[in-house]
């Protein structure tokens, strides 16, 4: 979108409107694929972040709701329809507490969504992250250094998640797996 367009639908009263509307039967429906439309919608707007703070308040909400559901039923999460977006919003949580250097939290976040989501490119990318916040690494420098930002998702479902890295996955795990256990046997307290 132009500057000119980003103006026009943020001075637009129907659009401003609609957003408003998705967003109130969204939150009634829980509804989290249009929540992730109103919230992407008013980010790329640059709307009032009192708006935006609803919205992923409400998408974390209908996540964690939704989580516990499948995992207390013995599934796990696929990345499909639904369930993405739970993934979706789990993962952003977990970088936004490692952005503020929760790396505590983010472990948490981590360890939880690899052992609860049945993908294996996925799981593997989620315990690179355990281990570099493990390790401690800033988010930045470990963006600056470890991730391959050159490299496009093998998959469009990949595309909310950070899972290509500058070294192959699999050699690195294994070079870290200590770490790993270490944190396997100190987290494993969550998914009881």
């Amino acid at each position: 979108m132009t500057n000119e367009e980003l103006n026009e639908a943020r001075t637009n009263p129907d659009f401003i409107n609609y957003l408003e509307k998705t967003k109130e039967d969204a939150i009634q429906t829980k509804n989290i694929s249009a929540l992730y439309e109103v919230l992407d919608s008013l980010l790329i707007l640059d709307l009032e972040q009192e708006k935006i703070n609803t919205v992923y308040e409400n998408i974390l909400k209908i996540s964690f709701e939704n989580v516990e559901k499948i995992v207390n039923s013995g599934k796990k999460i696929v990345l499909e329809n639904d369930e993405l977006y739970y993934t979706r919003s789990f993962y952003e949580h977990a970088i936004e507490k490692w952005s503020y250097n929760d790396l505590k939290g983010a472990k948490e976040l981590f360890f939880v969504l690899a052992n609860v989501t049945d993908d294996e490119v996925l799981g593997d990318a989620l315990n690179v992250h355990l281990v570099a916040c493990s390790k401690e690494f800033d988010l930045d420098k470990f963006y600056d250094e470890k991730v391959n930002t050159n490299n496009m998702p093998i998959d469009e479902k990949y595309g909310y998640f950070i899972t290509s890295f500058n070294f192959e996955t699999k050699d690195f795990l294994e070079k870290n797996s200590e770490v790993l256990k270490t944190e396997y046997t100190n987290l494993k307290y969550l998914l009881d």
